[in-house]
């Protein structure tokens, strides 16, 4: 039986590069497929394969003293959802435009960050206080088009670079005396975004412990989330339940779908939200008619 982890930590690393050699060595002897980025500030890794070998990657791996509290997620997948096996050290371990320089880590994690809210204390918080709850997307904005948390303010963002732009803007400011809970798909984008968020005015500062993930684990489809959850590798797109609302709309004709195919012009390449009829006609598989036209 096959599984696939999902996982970060924040903490110093002195030699990023010895870590990567290391991790690289180690998912390779446990034949494990999928990604991990390395950088001075930790690790953030998603990897597939046996269950016994995903054991075995976790203890290894918390064997290194920085690593021995790492939350690991479990969810549905297989080794073959990736495609390869790969270990990389970068100066961010999530792609926001030079964000590093924005906050610092120590043995705890991020220094400044959002207090972490399990699902049972998100779930609290909104009953208590109600309005003065905003849930604040930390992904990117098409992400957001098959699955949300319920009246969520969605960013407009293509990427994680885009972030800081838009949290720098006016757009916002009618919520920093609200309690903002940031969420992502695993956690790992808004342990970030929420320090630069609390360094622009934001004064009460939420993330969910585990991100959407481990909220799906607590409450399927009987919480605040709404609709399936965009994953980078071969799934495309999760489901918590069979009674996943389906909030997503094909470019073309408007019907509800949670389907995603690239554009046919390999020169674009963006993602086109379709559903399955209209995907059997080629003609409609383009993010745009200027793609279209240069097919």
């Amino acid at each position: 039986m096959q599984k696939i982890l999902l996982y970060y930590k924040f903490t110093p690393l002195s030699d990023p590069e010895a870590v990567k050699l290391w991790q690289k060595t180690l998912c390779e002897s446990l034949n494990l497929r999928g990604r991990i980025l390395i950088s001075r500030h930790g690790l953030n890794g998603t990897v597939g394969g046996d269950i016994d070998d995903l054991k075995a990657y976790i203890r290894a791996t918390k064997q290194y003293p920085g690593f021995r509290d790492t939350v690991f997620k479990w969810s549905d997948g297989a080794r073959e959802d990736f495609p390869r096996m790969s270990v990389k050290a970068r100066r961010e371990l999530v792609g926001f435009k030079n964000a590093d320089d924005e906050f610092e880590v120590d043995e705890n994690g991020v220094i400044g960050g959002g207090k972490h809210l399990k699902p049972q204390e998100v779930n609290e918080l909104v009953e208590a206080y109600g309005d003065d709850v905003v849930f604040f997307d930390g992904r990117n904005a098409h992400e957001a088009k098959i699955g949300k948390f319920k009246d969520a303010i969605v960013p407009d963002t293509r990427t994680s670079r885009d972030f800081i732009a838009e949290l720098e803007s006016d757009k916002y400011d009618d919520i920093k005396d609200k309690k903002v809970i940031t969420y992502c798909t695993g956690g790992v984008r808004c342990e970030v975004i929420s320090a630069m968020m609390k360094k622009r005015g934001f004064k009460e500062v939420y993330q969910i412990d585990g991100g959407i993930v481990k909220y799906g684990e607590a409450y399927g489809d009987d919480g605040l989330w709404e609709g399936a959850l965009r994953v980078f590798d071969g799934r495309m797109t999760v489901k918590f339940s069979e009674r996943a609302k389906t909030i997503g709309e094909c470019l073309h004709c408007g019907a509800k779908t949670s389907n995603f195919e690239n554009c046919a012009n390999v020169t674009c390449n963006e993602l086109v939200l379709i559903c399955k009829t209209c995907k059997e006609n080629p003609d409609l598989l383009f993010h745009t008619e200027a793609c279209k036209g240069k097919k």
